[in-house]
């Protein structure tokens, strides 16, 4: 591993400000880990400037390269490939004037995007493809006529030879690009190197964006922000169905109606031209947008299937959103849509189309990591820079996404709407489809049997204990071939089925079929989103997820667990859905496609160690030495950080908040007493930080009981946080405008002096909020929040981390066929130990760093549990101290019980707290 020494400083002058000693270090480090290629970590603490830092460093190099680079040569007049030789681009065709000129070479391009040219239609009437045109009724030559349930009817498919299982075709399918349209636009060219700059969330997106106004770059490279749907859709009749799951469903669908909308007009525009009868009729007052057809009564109905989103009907639209976007310059997410609104068209896909030309492209983890997002969005990685921020998860968070799950319930959906289906239109399908349909009715057929029964579970089932009623769950775990030949369906070709599926179209049609089939049932119209009115969710959900099952099955058997879980009852007497569930468990190899691909890649984040267990999962291959790995103090000096172990209480009682004591009255208690104290000495905002959400509200409810509550609110406001991710926004504001109108008010007056936040560790408040200055003068970890180990998807990747490398990993014996997690955390001692351990120090590290944002912050952090006391018995790496951040770590102060003195109150503690912010007297940078 490369050494932790400052590099040699260089000169950024884009940086706005005058830089501090580290920020130059790090750019430094970053700007040489550039020049040398491979993977590099950067450690940078939160509130150091890390994001502005990155910035002037990583586009300084691209500024730097494009000057090193020689001039393009000017463009030649000559039309034609480059690798053609001269001969053959200046060889001019001679021209009879008896014949008539050939199209020129931009409506022959059209052709080929509307799937005319290559099938013989472009010169070639009469070799039409009578399946992919609607039939004329007899009597009617000049009228087009659709079947009512035409729309529904799926294409003929049939795939090739089993050794040609990589290719398939679709009988009278024509190709038709959704991002082509008519006006023969052309693609920009690729700009290489460029940097990709990914990190979580929307929220953090957009603060990069705000870095980067500040500097010079915004004007002189061009960049794009990518954003999901639903933050960058603006067709009201999408937005309005709420969740991402259902925006994004009804937009695809969207596309593929615009698909085959356009491939139909094509064809019939075809057809009519071809017929004298008819030759004469306007094309576009048959076929709008919406698909007209006449009947005999000369009236004009229109087709049930939207033909694509309105927002996406002119491509010249999109081209004035690019050129807009550029001149504004570092434009967000939010300025995406008032341009999107503005001109007319989709942000959605115009910041998707900016791509090649773009200098810096911002993108989310999902639209980096996931591989089929890549394709969709044509990322090109190739001698690039990828930056991935926030990357003290990366190897969870890599993983997750290639998670997939599908529940009984969609289950029986899915099979029911496939048998409605295949019933209606078994006569009318081809053989290549029945048999494919069939064998999807065979599969879900198989599933519903495992899951509905509950008399046995697999050999290797692990049954695992739950907080409330301390009874088994049915819940087991298996590798893919076990999954696949317990069900028997071992030897169903899954990849040509995933291929049929993607290709064919069956999702919409049967879900589209069976949608109507219900609302006719029960006499409701069809709602916008596909389902009938008043029906929660989508019909299109469930084949997704079945669609993902697929996929998931088609992976290597080593790659992750297919995880069941069979029907169950809580306590309370609620059923729980069973669920098949497949979890990825190792990320080295997707990880290793972007590797590969790109010049450097760039790990940064607040706190990034331990380092090894990244490397172990991400690129094991990578040794030590090869690695660059760089970390910088913080910027704030020692005497405005104060870190504190309480290991007692007010009363003299130690704090233990582990599972089996943290719900004991005295213990609330004990904790209801020190935040009351804390309420009197400290100013303004104090954020709290629970394990969970049930722990919260325990500990809540029991200080509403005792009159502990009470107490509190005498002192300061109280919030707590929301499981809802809609009203975060709205507790956050609340809570900042009263420590903001407390600060305002006299002190002389009687009224609450700030406000006290409960939030949980995990949740939105602990990964993206910064409590900067007054709104997060004291942070409280109660306790350390360890991961249940009653979740099975986490028991295995324990499993399966503590075997990494391990010859010698301990092996489910016979006695271990029905273990909990606590037995599996036992067994463990290698790798899967260490990486539970870490997740409970990274999710306290994020915690806790929500406070000291600049260098004239200041703020106490109290880590309230015993175990956060040193101990020279305990003194090992895997003491929770020793995962600390290095500037906490170099300034804890630690009170605990030596040589048998038992501490009253934690006054030690108190009397640090006072003296700090009495120091700040005067000085407050709010």
């Amino acid at each position: 591993m490369g050494d932790n020494q400052p590099p040699q400083s260089r000169r950024f002058p884009s940086f706005p400000y005058e830089p501090y000693p580290i920020q130059l270090d790090f750019m430094s480090a970053l700007y040489d880990s550039l020049d040398s290629g491979g993977i590099a970590m950067l450690e940078s603490p939160t509130g150091t400037g890390k994001t502005l830092s990155i910035i002037c460093s990583a586009l300084q190099w691209i500024m730097d390269q494009k000057q090193r680079q020689p001039p393009k040569e000017p463009s030649t007049t000559h039309a034609g490939r480059e690798d053609e030789p001269d001969w053959m681009r200046d060889f001019v065709i001679p021209i009879d004037p008896k014949k008539p000129s050939p199209p020129p070479l931009k409506e022959l391009n059209k052709k080929k995007k509307k799937g005319l040219v290559g099938f013989g239609l472009e010169n070639h009437p009469k070799k039409e493809n009578k399946s992919s045109v609607e039939k004329p009724i007899k009597g009617r030559s000049s009228v087009v006529e659709l079947d009512e349930e035409e729309e529904f009817l799926v294409e003929d498919y049939e795939s090739e030879e089993e050794g040609l299982m990589g290719k398939s075709k679709r009988k009278g399918g024509i190709h038709v690009d959704s991002s082509s349209g008519d006006d023969g636009e052309t693609e920009e060219e690729e700009v290489s190197p460029k940097v990709f700059f990914s990190s979580r969330t929307h929220s953090q997106l957009m603060q990069f964006m705000e870095e980067l106004r500040k500097t010079a770059f915004a004007s002189q490279l061009k960049t794009v922000c990518l954003g999901s749907r639903k933050n960058l859709c603006i067709n009201p009749e999408v937005r309005k169905l709420g969740s991402s799951n259902r925006i994004n469903e009804r937009c695809l669908e969207l596309q593929k109606n615009r698909k085959d909308h356009r491939t139909t007009v094509s064809k019939v525009k075809v057809v009519l031209e071809w017929t004298s009868t008819i030759a004469a009729m306007k094309y576009d007052a048959i076929f709008s947008d919406s698909m007209k057809v006449r009947s005999s009564g000369g009236k004009i109905q229109r087709t049930k299937v939207s033909c694509g989103c309105p927002m996406l009907s002119k491509n010249k639209l999109q081209k004035q959103f690019r050129d807009e976007a550029y001149k504004l310059h570092a434009v967000d997410i939010e300025d995406l849509v008032h341009l999107g609104n503005k001109t007319g068209t989709c942000p959605y896909y115009g910041s998707r189309s900016m791509v090649p030309a773009a200098d810096l492209v911002v993108l989310p983890y999902q639209s980096l990591l996931l591989k089929s997002a890549g394709i969709s969005l044509n990322l090109n990685l190739r001698n690039s820079i990828v930056i991935i921020d926030e990357a003290h998860n990366l190897a969870d968070s890599l993983t997750s996404m290639y998670n997939s799950k599908i529940t009984l319930s969609q289950l029986r959906q899915v099979h029911s709407l496939l048998e409605i289906y295949f019933n209606r239109f078994r006569t009318r399908l081809g053989a290549g489809n029945r048999r494919y349909i069939q064998t999807l009715m065979v599969i879900t057929k198989a599933f519903l049997r495992y899951l509905e029964n509950t008399s046995t579970m697999p050999l290797n089932s692990c049954g695992v204990e739950t907080d409330f009623d301390k009874k088994p769950v049915m819940d087991a775990s298996l590798t893919i071939n076990e999954f696949l030949f317990s069900l028997d369906i071992d030897n169903i070709n899954l990849i040509k089925l995933q291929r049929y599926v993607k290709e064919s179209n069956i999702i919409y049609k049967v879900s589209g079929y069976g949608t109507k089939m219900v609302s006719l049932q029960s006499g409701t119209e069809v709602g916008d989103n596909g389902t009938p009115s008043g029906v929660e969710g989508s019909v299109v959900s469930g084949f997704q997820a079945l669609v993902g099952i697929l996929l998931s099955l088609t992976y290597d058997d080593t790659d992750g667990r297919i995880i069941v879980s069979k029907q169950s009852y809580t306590s309370l007497g609620h059923q729980d859905d069973a669920y098949l569930k497949f979890v990825m468990l190792s990320g080295e190899r997707i990880f290793s496609e972007i590797v590969d691909q790109a010049h450097t890649v760039v790990l940064t984040g607040g706190t990034l160690q331990p380092i090894e267990e990244t490397r172990v999962r991400l690129f094991p291959g990578l040794s030590l030495e090869r690695l660059h790995f760089f970390s910088c103090n913080h910027i704030v000096p020692p005497e405005s950080i104060l870190p504190v172990a309480v290991s007692r209480g007010p009363s003299g009682m130690p704090f233990d908040f582990s599972y089996n004591t943290r719900s004991f009255p005295g213990m609330i208690e004990e904790l209801g007493r020190l935040v009351c104290n804390l309420v009197t000495v400290v100013p303004e905002g104090i954020v709290v930080f629970f394990s969970s959400f049930e722990y919260e509200g325990q500990v809540y409810e029991a200080w509403k009981s005792s009159g502990i509550l009470t107490r509190i609110l005498q002192k300061k406001h109280l919030f707590r946080e929301p499981r809802s991710n809609v009203d975060i926004e709205t507790v956050l504001r609340e809570y900042k405008e009263s420590i903001i109108s407390s600060s305002r008010t006299p002190k002389e007056e009687p009224i609450l002096r700030g406000a006290l936040l409960l939030a949980i560790v995990g949740g939105k408040i602990s990964e993206g909020i910064n409590f900067s200055d007054g709104f997060g003068r004291c942070i409280v970890m109660v306790g350390l929040p360890y991961p249940s180990p009653t979740d099975v998807e986490l028991m295995e990747r324990v499993r399966h981390l503590d075997g990494l490398g391990e010859s010698t990993a301990p092996k489910p014996t016979e006695n271990d066929k029905i273990c909990s997690g606590f037995e599996i955390l036992r067994r463990c001692n290698g790798r899967g130990k260490e990486y539970y351990e870490n997740l409970c120090m990274k999710a306290v590290n994020q915690s806790i760093g929500r406070a000291i944002r600049h260098i004239n912050d200041y703020a106490a952090v109290l880590l309230v549990d015993s175990r956060y006391a040193s101990n020279p018995l305990k003194n090992s790496s895997s003491h929770p101290t020793n995962k600390l951040p290095l500037w906490i770590r170099n300034r804890l102060v630690s009170s605990t019980e030596n040589y048998g003195e038992v501490h009253r109150e934690g006054l030690h503690d108190l009397n640090c707290l006072l003296w700090v912010f009495n120091k700040q007297k005067g000085s407050q940078a709010m």
